[in-house]
């Protein structure tokens, strides 16, 4: 039986402080008070009977309850938004939007090109295409608020209530700018990385664990000055100006290699190839204009991946 006293407004906190572990963050995110927030956290527990959060240090973590309650939340407020954008646009006969979340490397080398063939289709559905972590990215996609997430194939324990469809594999690649000093140096690079800033994976990343690896069997434990980052622009205006090293997935950097404005390092990295594809809920019912996105992409990666 539903409880009439949970509200959209519980589902909607609900989920923002689970996206954002802080009562505080999410305060900012809603434009409310963060006594509002903890307010409506306890009318949502009192309605369920059972506690959806609990104190994690300074912070707070979902509780088992409060997990298994986040996938039918988000659910939920997914299908709701669906229906309201469904009811906005009956009368221009066009379907809801697409919300797509990308990986850098995606949204720089295959995303660009299954758009064009995409809007070659005119369905008149809106797109909206969102580049970010793979966790972040996969955390939207759980709750809700993107419809597929194009990118690396996370770990097992990540992919519980998503269905993965492979497009193509891609590996790390250490790239400088023309005429960087290690690109005559010879000896071994690693031995000379330590006088140059390298950009790194987040970490977190998918790719993180198989660049640390590289590093380690090389005999580097650390990094003497690395910059973490997601920001294709960034890494590519950083390394085209100064001696930095970027480490980064080769699809983002594709086109730069093409047109030798940016240059590999002779590094092996064949450890670090993997899966990139179509991750989406296996709940998830695809329309028209979905499906006709997902073989656009499929047609993209097949020329370019």
């Amino acid at each position: 039986m539903i409880d009439s006293r949970v509200k959209f407004r519980h589902l909607q906190t609900f989920l923002e402080v689970a996206r954002q572990k802080s009562v505080v963050k999410a305060a900012g995110v809603l434009h409310v008070s963060q006594p509002a927030v903890t307010k409506t956290i306890r009318e949502l527990e009192e309605a369920l009977g059972v506690s959806v959060f609990e104190r994690d240090g300074r912070g707070i973590r979902m509780t088992r309850t409060g997990e298994v309650f986040m996938q039918h939340a988000g659910l939920a407020v997914s299908a709701l938004r669906q229906g309201i954008d469904s009811v906005a646009l009956a009368g221009a006969k066009v379907g809801p939007p697409l919300r797509i979340g990308a990986l850098p490397t995606v949204s720089a080398h295959i995303m660009p090109l299954a758009m064009q063939f995409f809007l070659k289709e005119d369905t008149g559905v809106t797109v909206k295409i969102v580049t970010g972590e793979n966790s972040v990215l996969l955390e939207q996609l759980r709750i809700g608020e993107l419809d597929l997430v194009v990118g690396r194939l996370a770990a097992p324990d990540k992919m519980t209530g998503f269905f993965f469809e492979h497009l193509y594999s891609e590996q790390v690649v250490f790239v400088v700018r023309p005429g960087h000093p290690l690109l005559n140096s010879g000896g071994n690079l690693f031995e000379q990385m330590g006088a140059y800033p390298v950009l790194m994976p987040t970490r977190g990343s998918v790719i993180r664990p198989f660049v640390e690896r590289i590093f380690i069997a090389n005999g580097v434990a650390t990094v003497p000055t690395e910059i973490e980052t997601v920001s294709d622009s960034f890494g590519r205006a950083f390394v085209r100006r100064s001696d930095a090293i970027w480490v980064i997935s080769h699809g983002v950097v594709s086109n730069d290699i093409e047109e030798a404005t940016l240059r590999t390092l002779p590094i092996e990295t064949s450890d670090t190839k993997g899966p990139v594809g179509l991750t989406m809920r296996t709940d998830m019912v695809a329309h028209p204009a979905f499906t006709i996105l997902l073989r656009t992409i499929r047609e993209a990666a097949g020329k370019l991946g």
